[in-house]
């Protein structure tokens, strides 16, 4: 039986849990290989840790299910030809094209998401529109052959819904099980229109100083896509 490739491709400034959550849960799905990569094979630095023994992204010959996880860094990579150019060569003999978080302005500025809903962590998700994409609420969104996910945490559900795809819903149940999943947050402040008022202001004004930066990335970004 054909090995199930899965690649996870890494920059500076990724958020972790945006892929090492995904990758738990998938690296128990049947004859699945997972290639956690980057360009160079360069170590890559991810909130205070350090992943290390990477592929090199250029040297992956192709892949079944690409998975681009999101982070800070997000938008200056969308702005690397290099990296952008391997993206675009993966996902292109990908059968499915998966993101977590803001992974999906990745996929956007591939030219993956024109026309199609997709996720995104809910402070960025207008940020999708530029590259001709649908921004969707939901916290696992499915268009044809691609999946995304909302932010962070969202990841680990992203993962239960594609491995219940690859594998079928009995499969993702039983290691759903073998996980003990069973999240029950101590605050119900995981979304913004749940969130207490002052909660939701605090975490704007956090986000605040990216915005301007953010948007002048991803409008450069759509316009290379356009004349690309």
């Amino acid at each position: 039986m054909a090995r199930l490739r899965i690649v996870i491709p890494l920059y500076e400034g990724v958020t972790q849990l945006d892929f090492t959550g995904p990758h738990q849960v998938l690296s128990r799905a049947p004859d699945a290989e997972i290639a956690v990569a980057a360009m160079g094979g360069a170590d890559i630095a991810a909130d205070g840790l350090v992943f290390t023994g990477l592929a090199d992204l250029a040297k992956v010959e192709a892949c079944d299910l690409l998975l681009v996880p999101g982070g800070f860094g997000v938008t200056k990579v969308l702005l690397d030809e290099a990296f952008m150019g391997e993206i675009r060569r993966l996902g292109a003999g990908a059968t499915w094209l998966t993101s977590v978080c803001t992974g999906s302005l990745i996929l956007g500025a591939a030219g993956f998401l024109a026309g199609k809903h997709a996720a995104c962590h809910w402070a960025w998700r207008e940020l999708l529109t530029p590259f001709g994409a649908i921004a969707d609420e939901g916290r696992v969104v499915r268009d044809g052959k691609i999946i995304t996910g909302g932010g962070v945490t969202a990841g680990l559900d992203f993962a239960f819904a594609v491995l219940a795809e690859l594998a079928g819903e009995t499969y993702a149940q039983t290691v759903q099980l073998g996980l003990e999943y069973a999240p029950a947050p101590p605050f119900n402040a995981g979304r913004p229109e749940l969130a207490p008022p002052p909660v939701l202001a605090a975490a704007r004004a956090r986000l605040g100083p990216l915005v301007e930066k953010r948007r002048a990335d991803v409008a450069e970004a759509a316009a290379r896509l356009a004349l690309a």
